[in-house]
């Protein structure tokens, strides 16, 4: 008996990631997911330099800033209950002084402006159509800082506005690094605050206008994170607490799929090795100074030498 409506999957055919791989994750919370699971098997990975940002035009921006090397300056932070910040990043970045900010702005910068040209695969995982504009500029925000609201007029990215913004992205990023696959997906998380009917909406705009974009013959790609939580996981018992985020099961189940569709057969091997080192590492013995427990250790350390001999990229 079959319980669920499965989403057909299937094996990419080339541009696989392995351990000589280096991918770059961009967007919502839910690429933060799928890093730290690469993280957790130590494949090469750089996860959101900016922060979590949730909507095309934010990450077009940073983009387009990073690629060209566009530094930040004291014109583009502003303080607010005693915390410096900047709307085009997360306020992960925000900090006590304005040095501080944009020291960690314009490292990011430098960051993503060498993962860019290096990355074998770009993973953008799209949040909402949602945004706001800072009314006194006219500017598009990332974060709004908790300014408040009466500050912002809030918009529906409509469309054709999306797939201009990804159209530029992937067109960016491949005239630095043609040879870089580009990952489109959207985000499990509902935005319910946006409210349910505009949700709706939000999800379904991204959608269309990432398969106006996906062509795999140009190595742009479209993975169904979305489809999968929405359809195959249709259960509350597969959501978090606050009944909107996806449980830590949902994200090690979507995050399985992505695995079965993007990671090479090859590195199956080398990732259950990591897993056995991680778990080892993780051991708490009832009794640190008995000679088991040092064979252990013993064993544990000539594993990860092993590992680091076959793939110099492996640290722990």
């Amino acid at each position: 008996m079959n319980l669920q409506t499965k989403i057909p999957l299937s094996k990419q055919s080339n541009n696989l990631i392995d351990y000589e791989s280096n991918v770059l994750l961009l967007g919502s919370c839910f690429v933060e997911n799928i890093g730290e699971k690469l993280e957790y098997f130590k494949f090469q990975n750089t996860i959101n330099p900016f922060g979590i940002l949730f909507h095309p035009l934010a990450i077009e921006n940073l983009i387009t800033r990073a690629i060209n090397k566009e530094y930040y300056s004291e014109e583009d932070i502003f303080q607010l209950n005693e915390q410096w910040h900047c709307f085009d990043a997360h306020s992960n970045l925000s900090a006590n002084s304005k040095d501080e900010l944009l020291s960690g702005l314009n490292n990011a910068i430098d960051l993503t402006h060498k993962q860019i040209q290096e990355s074998t695969h770009l993973v953008i995982t799209l949040g909402t159509s949602w945004l706001y504009r800072f009314i006194e500029t006219d500017r598009v925000v990332a974060n709004c800082h908790k300014v408040p609201q009466k500050k912002f007029l809030k918009e529906l990215l409509a469309v054709e506005q999306i797939v201009n913004a990804l159209n530029a992205i992937v067109v960016l990023v491949k005239q630095v690094n043609p040879k870089i696959s580009v990952l489109f997906t959207v985000s499990p998380v509902r935005h319910i605050k946006d409210g349910i009917v505009e949700n709706s909406r939000s999800k379904a705009h991204l959608i269309s206008a990432i398969h106006e974009v996906v062509e795999p013959r140009n190595q742009v790609y479209y993975f169904p994170s979305y489809e999968i939580m929405m359809d195959e996981l249709r259960d509350y018992r597969f959501y978090a607490e606050d009944m909107i985020h996806p449980s830590n099961l949902a994200v090690n189940y979507i995050c399985e799929a992505f695995k079965s569709v993007w990671i090479d057969d090859e590195a199956f091997k080398v990732m259950e090795q990591v897993d056995s080192v991680q778990k080892g590492l993780l051991h708490k013995p009832f009794n640190p100074d008995s000679e088991q427990h040092q064979k252990f250790l013993k064993s544990l350390e000539e594993k990860k030498e092993q590992l680091q001999r076959q793939h110099s990229n492996i640290t722990f």
